[in-house]
């Protein structure tokens, strides 16, 4: 495929990402929500043009390169400082949101296979990194990632409006506040916003919080990646098959996250991988809200939103109950 006939595509995906930015900055709105829904609307009314669709067929690219970059914006150092007691409510919640969100999907609501695991790391883990890293490792189909990205996405756009309401209502102190929307709510991005609209403590616990749950994201993969490839062959996978499954992006996340933690970045180099890494999302998520068609949406129905939505009520009510009586 040459540069010429990807370049409308990509110009495409560029127009896309801007606008969503603006979007953002003149309303408030998160970027990569609208990003996604400005693929779904012309998609869904327009059409892709034919001439765009190489182009937007690497949004694929974009996005496992923004996972890539994401390696710097944790750090083991940062992990640690949470302390063991924080870690342990993470790991914790973390694999209860999976599991919950698993049990509801297959023998409650009747969604089976990869769409039901996609939901489940997405709202276990780091929202739709996670659902694009756990995807890669299970050979998921294009449609099941956008509609768990769309559900994701959807309910960071819920929680960043609620959690700073409860927490005001209950008056939580920045602490809890902050362990509680770093353990239970699903993006970065959303996580920080909510922390730091809170207080400073809250912003800082947030952050912390949110990073020691997102390096969890490797052993979902491998976690996954072993489910599948044992159940798909009937016989449990060896070291090199798990090493196999696991998409390359998320070695190259851990590998930048050791350079970060080991202090090879400044400050300045940080930031701009992160800002890198944020307009690659929105590259991609431009593309990949191209994929949800309405018609495919009517035949889902709306079991996935109410698989997610049972969990986070669950999960964050738990959550925060044992929280208040930690702290």
């Amino acid at each position: 495929m040459s540069v010429r006939e990807l370049l409308p595509g990509l110009l495409a995906l560029c127009l896309g990402a801007a606008f969503a930015r603006g979007v953002e900055g003149v309303v408030g709105f998160n970027a990569l929500l609208v990003a996604i829904a400005v693929g779904f609307v012309v998609a869904n009314t327009v059409g892709v043009p034919k001439r765009l669709e190489a182009g937007i067929a690497t949004h694929g690219l974009w996005l496992a390169a923004g996972i890539v970059l994401m390696g710097a914006s944790v750090t083991l150092g940062t992990v640690l400082e949470t302390g063991a007691l924080v870690l342990a409510i993470v790991v914790c919640v973390s694999a209860g949101t999976i599991l919950t969100v698993e049990l509801l999907a297959r023998n409650v609501f009747g969604i089976t296979g990869r769409l039901g695991s996609l939901l489940a790391a997405g709202s276990g883990i780091c929202g739709v990194s996670a659902v694009v890293a756990v995807a890669g490792a299970i050979r998921a189909r294009e449609n099941q990632i956008a509609y768990a990205a769309a559900t994701v996405l959807l309910f960071d756009a819920v929680t960043i409006v609620v959690y700073p309401i409860i927490g005001d209502l209950l008056g939580l102190s920045g602490t809890v506040f902050g362990v509680w929307a770093g353990v239970s709510m699903f993006s970065t991005g959303p996580v920080v916003a909510v922390g730091f609209t809170h207080s400073e403590l809250a912003g800082q616990w947030a952050t912390m919080t949110k990073l020691a749950r997102n390096a969890l994201i490797g052993v979902v993969v491998l976690a996954y990646a072993s489910y599948y490839a044992r159940s798909g062959g009937g016989s449990r996978p060896s070291a090199r098959t798990l090493l196999e499954e696991v998409p390359t992006f998320v070695l190259g996340f851990f590998a930048l996250m050791v350079v970060a933690s080991a202090g090879l970045l400044s400050a300045s180099q940080r930031a701009a991988i992160e800002e890198g890494y944020g307009w690659l999302f929105l590259f991609a998520f431009v593309g990949l809200g191209t994929e949800i068609r309405l018609a495919e949406l009517r035949s889902t129905g709306l079991l996935p939103a109410i698989v997610v939505l049972t969990s986070l009520v669950l999960v964050s009510t738990l959550s925060l109950v044992v929280l208040l009586a930690v702290f």
